[in-house]
C-alpha cells in the first residue's frame, strides 16, 4: 500500500494544516493504533468502525464535510478505540499535536462542538453508572413526527419560513427550540434542521435558539457559531437574546426566514 500523500494548505498567520488525499474504502487508520493526529473531513464521507464478536467490523457513524474524527489520540494520547474509514473519495484536513491549539483559536466552534461531544459522554458514563448502583433510568421522551413539508413539533403552531423553498419548520412546544444542523460528532439532532435548504452549509450545527417566554419569543445566538445570526439584518450579539415578532426576517448563515408565531 502506498503511503498517503500530505500536502501543507496553511495561509500566512494561519494554523498549519496539511490535507491528505484519500479514496474510497482506504483504510484512514485502524483501531488500536497509536495516532498522533485528528482529522476534519473537507470533502468526501468517511465511516467509523468498531470491530466486534467474530472480527467483523461494524459501522458505527458517517462524518461528512466539516465533521471531525480521532481528537481523543491528541486529547489523551491513547490508542484509537475504533477504525476510520473512506466511503468515498475526498479530501482530509489532518491536525496534529502542534497545531491543535492554534486550530481551536481559529475555529472557535470546533472546540465548542468538541466540549459537547465529551460533554455527552460523561452523561452517558453517569447514566450507565446510574445503572450498574441500581437507580431507575429516567423515562425517555419520544421523539416528535416529522411530517414532509413541515419540520419539526406538529404541536407547536409557531414557525420559520422559508420562502425560496415555501418550507416550514415549525418550532418545538416547549420554552426552547435549537436550530441547526444534524451533528453526527456529537449525536445532538436539533429542534428545527434546516440541512434541507442550507445549500451553501452556512449554518452551524448547534447554531441558535428560540425563547418562549410569557407569550413572547427571543432569538439567540449560540457560543461557536461561525456565519452570525440576524434579525431584520441586525447580527446579534453571542448569547444575547432579543424580541422577535410576527413578520420579522431572522437569517441563520445565509439561511433566510421570516418568523410566524
Amino acid at each position: 500500500m502506498s503511503k498517503p500523500v500530505f500536502k501543507s494548505t496553511a495561509k500566512k498567520g494561519a494554523p498549519a494544516q496539511f490535507t491528505r488525499e484519500v479514496k474510497a474504502g482506504e483504510l484512514i487508520f485502524p483501531e488500536g493504533d497509536l495516532g498522533t493526529e485528528m482529522f476534519i473531513v473537507h470533502e468526501g464521507k468517511v465511516e467509523i468502525l468498531k470491530q466486534v464478536e467474530g472480527g467483523e467490523l461494524k459501522a458505527l457513524v458517517v462524518f461528512e464535510k466539516g465533521d471531525f474524527f480521532g481528537e481523543m489520540a491528541i486529547l489523551e494520547d491513547l490508542p484509537r478505540t475504533a477504525s476510520a474509514r473512506a466511503v468515498t473519495d475526498g479530501t482530509l484536513l489532518v491536525i496534529n499535536g502542534s497545531t491543535f491549539d492554534q486550530m481551536l483559536r481559529a475555529n472557535p466552534e470546533i472546540a465548542v462542538r468538541m466540549m459537547r461531544k465529551l460533554s455527552r459522554r460523561l452523561r452517558e458514563t453517569d447514566l450507565l453508572l446510574k445503572q450498574a448502583l441500581g437507580t431507575p433510568r429516567p423515562s425517555e421522551v419520544p421523539a416528535a413526527p416529522v411530517e414532509s413539508t413541515v419540520m419539526g413539533a406538529p404541536e407547536a403552531r409557531e414557525r420559520l419560513l422559508h420562502h425560496k423553498s415555501k418550507m416550514e419548520f415549525r418550532l418545538a412546544p416547549g420554552a426552547e427550540t435549537t436550530i441547526g444542523r444534524r451533528d453526527p460528532v456529537t449525536g445532538i439532532d436539533p429542534d428545527v434542521d434546516l440541512t434541507p435548504v442550507d445549500v451553501q452549509r452556512s449554518i452551524s450545527r448547534r447554531h441558535a435558539k428560540i425563547y418562549r417566554r410569557d407569550g413572547k419569543f427571543f432569538a439567540a445566538e449560540e457560543i461557536g457559531t461561525m456565519n452570525g445570526t440576524f434579525v431584520n439584518g441586525v447580527r446579534l450579539e453571542t448569547g444575547v437574546p432579543i424580541e422577535i415578532k410576527a413578520g420579522d426576517e431572522v437569517r441563520f448563515g445565509v439561511v433566510e426566514t421570516v418568523f410566524q408565531p
